[in-house]
């Protein structure tokens, strides 16, 4: 395998806590040839020290700007033919970037080679964290091959096709990475991989993760519609179909009011349909983690299904009642 210069791009903004495994995991590489630049979107903790003490490339913006003109700043000052961002809260396989490489030169179809979260986390102190990692590895391992979308948080793409794509979107923050898959989507393959993996450090509290859940898919529900694709993979339809049911089983305590007692029962229907179409979710965590475990990720899992639907339903709305702010958040239509 030819070894071209592999540029990995950490864009940060207040993960010192972090920041230290993981370019410690960029430098623990079996891949010969990288550079590391730390892109810092003006932290104010410890970040930059760390990065600089670690011996690393560190830009740094005079503002916090968001982590899309991070990326792009970083990719701006690669000297790689290679560029492979990495967020600054996942530690890489020691292999990951030769694994990258070596599927993205094999093929010019490739736009972009993604890797996947492992199923622990990387720092496993919170139960929300445990949680999080299992979820998101049981999602990702099912989308083994080409994607609709793009894993931004660890993913290999050429410097050709990314300066022919453009940069990512700086208007968005929580969505930038739907936004830059689609366009990817349009002229190149974009493969998810369980070969390129890292430990990413999750959220650690409740209130964080749901805020972060409910944005993202509320932003993001709009875009889906318009371009009638959801950015998971093939069991992406069926959870969006059981949160749907969880939301009714929510509404359906209500039904007693009108329709008496026994309309109760409308309830616990309506949620094991939820539980039925994402079951390879909760299996995994009571076949891997005992019953007790299993029992806490129910009740987690079930308030991030519920605020999926509700964050869907609300962006939904937002799009069909505001179809042109959407366009040009998404430069549909409009001038970049």
């Amino acid at each position: 395998m030819t070894t071209p210069l592999v540029s990995v791009i950490i864009p940060n903004y207040n993960y010192g806590r972090t920041l230290g495994e993981c370019i410690a995991a960029t430098q623990r590489q079996t891949y010969p040839n990288i550079e590391v630049i730390v892109a810092d979107d003006a932290s104010t903790d410890d970040s930059v020290a760390i990065a600089s003490r670690l011996g690393v490339t560190v830009l740094e913006t005079d503002v916090n700007a968001g982590v899309s003109t991070a990326r792009n700043r970083g990719a701006e000052r690669a000297q790689g033919e290679v560029l492979f961002f990495v967020d600054s809260d996942v530690a890489l396989a020691p292999d990951a970037v030769a694994e990258a490489v070596e599927q993205l030169l094999a093929d010019e179809r490739l736009g972009a080679v993604c890797g996947m979260y492992q199923a622990e986390p990387m720092f496993p102190d919170s139960l929300v964290k445990r949680y999080r990692a299992i979820q998101q590895f049981v999602w990702f391992t099912e989308i083994d091959g080409p994607i609709p979308g793009l894993h931004s948080a660890l993913f290999a793409i050429r410097t050709a096709v990314f300066r022919e794509i453009g940069p990512f979107n700086d208007r968005l923050r929580w969505t930038e990475e739907q936004d830059y898959g689609f366009r990817l989507n349009a002229k190149y393959v974009v493969l998810a991989t369980s070969t390129v993996t890292g430990r990413h450090d999750h959220d650690g509290t409740l209130r964080v993760m749901l805020t972060k859940v409910f944005q993202r898919t509320r932003l993001g529900a709009p875009n889906w519609v318009r371009l009638r694709a959801l950015p998971g993979g093939a069991g992406s339809g069926h959870r969006a179909l059981g949160s749907a049911f969880l939301l009714a089983a929510v509404a359906a305590l209500l039904l007693p009011i009108v329709f008496g007692p026994p309309a109760l029962l409308a309830c616990p229907v309506l949620a094991g349909i939820s539980v039925a179409l994402d079951g390879r979710t909760y299996a995994y965590a009571y076949r891997h983690h005992g019953v007790l475990f299993g029992l806490q990720f129910t009740v987690l899992h079930m308030l991030v299904t519920l605020t999926s639907a509700v964050a869907a339903g609300v962006g939904i709305l937002q799009g069909l009642l505001f179809p042109r702010m959407t366009r040009r958040l998404y430069r549909v239509g409009t001038p970049a």
